[in-house]
């Protein structure tokens, strides 16, 4: 059994000074004893022997004693200096800030169309090394550009009618989609904190098969916005809409949309309460495309809406046209670990197209619209949007502060 790193050392210490010292026949014998304590090649143990501690006099007053044990760290010319870095987190910004593994398979082609586009401009050095350059690379040039801090809210769902029972459970097990169609939905709240009074929500589609993404704003929970919202972004899906999973809100678990998906054929299921993980495709978009995005301010006016709207508009394109996603391909438990693996990252475009299931018109319907998309003008319009939302809630706080101090003076003076 191999000793530990230390007492390797010592050992190498202590039997030097005999291997140094014994004759041709005793060195070999020596380096047998060696080879089978420290587990080390003969080669290299032979040269850690004969090497260890020897004093080199390189001055008159100036002498040298070898270490063989310690190992001479090499260093190697950088590959990508600066003006790759910068180009790197450019494009990386561009793209969302998404992880290093769907980046790296994305990255060619963004080069290409941002370049096409004019949003980039490398020399062929530059280009040629971001079009080979692995994840891990791009960990390492890029850390610390990534921290961000989550927060936890808490749930607003409210349990839906008895109508349930008539609804059909299907749990997290149970998705294994083989055609795009088959959609998860969930809304995400907007109430910063503060759950008095009206506020608004964002609803969210996430289809199973290939991890297309739709988000709409709605102005509340009541059926009525929630049904417009699903029927907008039924009309821009590049496929046919053939089922629907939720929770257990009653604002999908009612009447009006049972009925809805009676008349269209689309079927309607439920996942199992407080069991978040059977909405689990959709459930993990609420940061990636919501709070990410939006963040966690409260939303409750009507130019608020507006700006949302037009977000969600360049956001759809950008996650659905720009951003490669990963699908989980197996999950094994070894033991106290879980070994995941995961295919290679396409982008929800990318799915839909090798669908067998899409006829060839929509499928060049899509590519005529992927075309059009420009990954540097999407999100310079996001970052416009943002902005216009950041002022839209200020410029609403400022008013109401306001208004809250002229009240308190009229109070004042009628009590006067």
């Amino acid at each position: 059994m191999a000793l530990e790193l230390k007492v390797r050392r010592v050992v190498t210490k202590e039997v030097a000074k005999r291997y140094q010292k014994a004759s041709k026949k005793e060195k070999g014998r020596i380096l047998d004893e060696f080879v089978a304590i420290t587990g080390y090649n003969r080669s290299y143990a032979s040269y850690l022997l004969s090497k260890h501690g020897k004093k080199f006099r390189i001055h008159p007053k100036l002498v040298l004693q070898a270490d063989a044990t310690k190992k001479v760290r090499r260093s190697r010319a950088r590959i990508y200096d600066e003006k790759g870095k910068e180009a790197l987190k450019r494009i990386w910004v561009i793209s969302g800030c998404i992880c290093s593994k769907r980046l790296v398979s994305a990255l060619e082609e963004l080069v290409e169309r941002l370049e096409s586009s004019g949003a980039l401009d490398l020399d062929d050095v530059t280009k040629e090394k971001l079009k080979k350059v692995s994840a891990s690379t791009i960990d390492r040039l890029l850390r610390g550009e990534g921290k961000r801090n989550g927060l936890r809210r808490k749930t607003y769902t409210r349990p839906g009618s008895l109508l349930k029972k008539r609804i059909p459970v299907k749990s997290f097990n149970e998705w294994n989609e083989k055609e795009p169609g088959f959609v998860q939905v969930d809304l995400v709240g907007h109430e910063g904190g503060d759950a008095r009074g009206e506020y608004m929500y964002t609803l969210v589609m996430v289809d199973v098969h290939t991890g297309w993404t739709e988000a709409e704003p709605v102005r509340n929970k009541a059926q009525k916005w929630v049904f417009e919202a699903i029927e907008k972004i039924r009309e821009r899906l590049p496929f046919e809409l053939l089922g629907m999973n939720s929770d257990n809100g009653s604002e999908f678990i009612n009447a009006h949309l049972a009925r809805y998906c009676d008349l269209t054929g689309v079927s309607l299921t439920r996942s199992r309460e407080r069991r978040k993980n059977d909405n689990c495709y959709v459930e993990q978009k609420n940061y990636a495309v919501v709070r990410r995005y939006v963040g966690y301010n409260r939303h409750d006016t009507q130019r608020e809406l507006e700006v949302l709207k037009a977000l969600y508009e360049q956001v759809r394109l950008q996650v659905n046209f720009v951003q490669p996603a990963m699908k989980l391909v197996s999950k094994i438990r070894e033991g106290s670990k879980v070994r995941k693996r995961y295919d290679k990252p396409k982008t929800p475009c990318e799915r839909v197209l090798e669908s067998e299931k899409m006829s060839e018109e929509r499928k060049w319907m899509l590519r005529e619209q992927r075309a059009k998309v420009n990954p540097m003008e999407v999100h310079e319009r996001i970052i416009q949007l943002q902005e216009e939302l950041d002022k839209a809630v200020a410029q609403k706080m400022r008013q109401r502060e306001c208004s809250g101090v002229d009240r308190a003076v009229k109070a004042r003076s009628t009590h006067v």
